[in-house]
């Protein structure tokens, strides 16, 4: 493909972004499907600001803890890591990674879930856990753990 960014999100319903700093514009963003879901990464400044954006995104996440829908590594890895060395894992698969999202994904119930509240906070106390766990039973059923059952917390 070839064209400038503004060509290729015309009509795009989502945008992850994953570059630098202001790199998307209203008008970027205005040319999305309706309700489009921006994931602007970068960090400290997103692809473009939220307070920019609002109003014209039905979802809209940045690497911010100061915004709604901060997406960061933090919710990840430190479960990630205390699963694998739970179980002794000698390999990361793509069966742990799913399911250390479908277990952030779950502690967001569905009373809960909105446009401003997709993903559990960093400071959510259960994330750790709930990672941890389900990358250790996913290590176990993928075979690269040395350990089948976690170390008891």
């Amino acid at each position: 493909m070839k064209g400038t960014l503004t060509d290729a999100l015309q009509g795009a319903d989502v945008l992850i972004g994953l570059s630098g700093p202001g790199v998307v514009s209203l008008k970027d963003v205005k040319g999305m499907a309706r309700d489009p879901i921006v994931f602007a990464m970068a960090n400290p400044v997103p692809e473009i600001q939220p307070e920019e954006a609002a109003g014209h995104v039905r979802v809209m996440a940045t690497g911010r803890s100061d915004y709604p829908n901060q997406i960061n590594n933090s919710l990840c890895f430190p479960g990630f890591f205390r699963g694998m060395l739970d179980v002794r894992a000698k390999g990361v698969k793509d069966e742990m990674k799913l399911a250390a999202a479908h277990a952030l994904a779950a502690l967001v119930s569905k009373d809960e879930l909105s446009e401003e509240y997709i993903i559990p906070s960093m400071f959510d106390r259960r994330v750790a856990e709930a990672v941890a766990n389900a990358t250790a039973e996913a290590a176990v059923k993928a075979g690269v753990a040395r350990r089948k059952r976690p170390t008891p917390r």
